[in-house]
């Protein structure tokens, strides 16, 4: 047994010892293989990969290769270079690395599945008319939810107290659930505030799951509540009695075609719940929050808001009647900006020669990875962005009124000064959607209630630095708000 265990001992250093003999070449990006064997700069880079990636550009500049867990992965942070990643499809591949992502966190794996006819679906359903059909349904689920969340109230003087992260989650949650997978109005009678609960759940176990960093304990968690969603989601989609909308049931109609299993689509609809339902609801409490700790945007959006007739918004949600809001736009914009930060991540499939926009050349490795952290540039570059780390409503705004698009760097003209939904072919078909429901959101919010801090002076919470890379950010704790019915209603 001894000889085994040193074997074994042996086996493993001489492995650290080769992947540690990596050195860079003349054209490669300068690399960083951090002091740990294997493990390199992974322990930094889950913890806080802003702040890494932010000590990294200072000490290589915007390109530069780190070593993560035993995988290279090379860090682009120029923006007028994105589009040299993000155009080529030939040496640079989405889907693998999304693979891992599926199989760690969903448990799913669809060998047979086709991402471009599933992204010409889903943009038939989330575009156009049926775009509209989708936003009407998700107002009436919000006014219903809004309703409810006000009954608590004895009489128009009481005030319900809230944290604003869970306000705003639960109620953006369960209407948009209700708008896509069906629910308790229907034939699916699966209550959306259980399905919420159990998801909230898995989201706080999510990040873990895709660095595989779960605790024994954790594990076991994971596993039983992916099993209960999993359960919960079963009868959305099937068919027209379902419930649910034409989307979700043109989605599982294609995964029956490609022969996926009914256990298969079951985990594949809990990977639509997270794309559909995981951002919203954050990015509605971060603006919130600004507007709140900030009385002059609040001021400045329920102005342009009262100018929205009654009539007008009752008979149609606000976005499908493209209401002219550029104050709330750009307040929308500034909010994404300061929460918004996925990973842009691309296997590298073939040697690969990167031109930078500066006109310097580096060569990629086969296997490696391609990362670009649009958080840390363009969005909080304070080249592009004064004081980047402030709430500026009127940011993306201009002096006229009209909406600001010009943003330099190095007297360069940006592409790419902000990119909260992605970019190029894999952007967030689900923008618009998005967009309207977090604005329909916020209107009826202002519009139907009193809200409030409990506390006048607090400010919104220090971000959930481990969420860095996976969508929208979350706060450490939250931020207490009280709410009754307005007056006028």
């Amino acid at each position: 047994m001894i000889w085994t265990i040193l074997l074994l001992v042996q086996g493993i250093l001489l492995l650290f010892v080769l992947v540690s003999k990596r050195s860079r070449s003349e054209k490669e990006p300068p690399l960083d293989k951090g002091v740990i064997p294997w493990l390199g700069h992974a322990l930094e880079f889950g913890r806080d990969a802003a702040k890494f990636l932010n000590r990294m550009k200072v000490k290589h500049g915007d390109i530069f290769t780190v070593r993560v867990a035993g995988r290279y992965v090379t860090v682009l942070l120029d923006p007028s270079s994105y589009d040299a990643v993000i155009e080529d499809s030939v040496s640079l591949d989405f889907t693998r690395y999304a693979q891992v992502l599926m199989d760690r966190i969903f448990s799913l794996r669809l060998p047979h599945h086709n991402p471009t006819v599933e992204k010409a679906l889903t943009k038939q359903h989330f575009e156009g008319g049926s775009l509209s059909c989708l936003s009407s349904t998700m107002h009436c689920h919000l006014q219903s939810l809004l309703l409810q969340a006000q009954r608590p109230c004895h009489n128009q003087t009481d005030w319900n107290t809230d944290g604003l992260f869970s306000f705003c989650y639960s109620l953006l949650f369960r209407a948009g659930y209700l708008t896509l997978f069906g629910g308790e109005q229907n034939n699916n009678r699966t209550d959306p505030t259980d399905v919420y609960e159990e998801y909230r759940k898995f989201d706080n176990l999510l990040t873990k799951m895709a660095r595989t960093t779960l605790k024994p304990e954790e594990k076991r968690t994971a596993q039983s509540v992916r099993g209960r969603l999993w359960e919960l989601l079963a009868p959305a989609g099937l068919g027209e009695g379902s419930g649910s909308s034409p989307w979700l049931r043109d989605y599982r109609h294609l995964l029956q075609e490609e022969g996926a299993d009914e256990e298969t689509q079951r985990r594949a609809l809990l990977l639509q719940l997270w794309a559909t339902q995981g951002n919203v609801g954050p990015a509605a409490f971060w603006l919130l929050g600004f507007l709140l700790t900030n009385p002059e945007a609040m001021r400045a959006v329920r102005r342009e808001f009262s100018s929205i007739s009654e009539q007008d918004s009752a008979q149609c949600p606000l976005l499908d009647r493209l209401q002219h809001t550029p104050v709330f736009d750009s307040a929308l914009e500034e909010t994404l900006r300061l929460s918004a930060a996925p990973f842009i991540t691309r296997e590298v499939v073939q040697e690969k020669t990167l031109q930078m926009a500066n006109g310097q050349e580096y060569q990629l490795r086969r296997g490696d990875r391609v990362c670009l952290f649009p958080f840390i540039s363009p969005q909080m570059d304070p080249e592009i962005h004064q004081e980047p780390q402030r709430f500026k409503y009127e940011r993306f705004l201009n002096k006229d009124g009209s909406v600001k698009k010009d943003f330099f760097k190095g007297g360069r003209r940006l592409k790419y000064y902000t990119m909260p939904w992605g970019a190029g072919t894999n952007g967030c078909v689900g923008k618009r959607f998005a967009i309207s429901s977090i604005r329909q959101f916020v209107y009826l919010v202002l519009s139907h209630l009193e809200l409030e801090l409990c506390d006048s002076e607090a400010q919104v919470p220090e971000v959930n630095t481990s969420r860095f890379g996976f969508g929208m950010l979350q706060p450490e704790g939250d931020l207490a708000i009280r709410y009754k019915p307005r007056h006028s209603h």
